[in-house]
């Protein structure tokens, strides 16, 4: 792999090889997914917890959630600019997921408005997994061990 460093020290950082051909960018993609799921749950539990109490009114977006989404998509942009392939895949994915984390919470204040039970964002956590498997398939299997695989 060819260097090309368009953010400087930032490149020197992220852009580096842990074992093999895994980068520190894929690992820290991969580990702000998990933490993108996380944080839906617990903005959900929060969302239900704000329509018993208040209703439609009271629901407010979650801002440890609004931050793990805005890091996704800065980090899914940063890694397009390494691997343009794989970056352009992941960038899709993760802006698929956050517009839909945008409607499922807008379909949560309707829930609400219409006084019945607040489903899980289930749009949201399918995007989610996909997200997921693709960037998990890219850190572990697109170097050298997916040559065996």
């Amino acid at each position: 792999m060819t260097t090309y460093e368009m953010f400087g020290p930032i490149d020197g950082l992220l852009a580096t090889e842990l074992t093999g051909e895994i980068l520190v960018v894929e690992v820290l993609l991969l580990g702000l997914v998990v933490t993108n799921m996380a944080m839906r749950a617990l903005a959900h539990r929060r969302h239900t917890s704000q329509a018993d109490e208040g209703g439609a009114d009271a629901i407010t977006r979650h801002p440890a959630h609004l931050g793990a989404n805005l890091l996704l998509v800065l980090l899914a942009f940063y890694y397009m600019t390494i691997h343009h392939h794989a970056g352009i895949v992941a960038s899709v994915l993760v802006l698929g997921v956050v517009l839909t984390d945008i409607f499922e919470f807008e379909s949560r204040k309707v829930e609400a408005r219409r006084e019945i039970d607040l489903e899980p964002p289930k749009a949201a956590i399918a995007g989610s997994v996909l997200a997921l498997v693709y960037v998990g398939y890219v850190t572990f299997f697109s170097g050298p061990i997916g040559q065996f695989l």
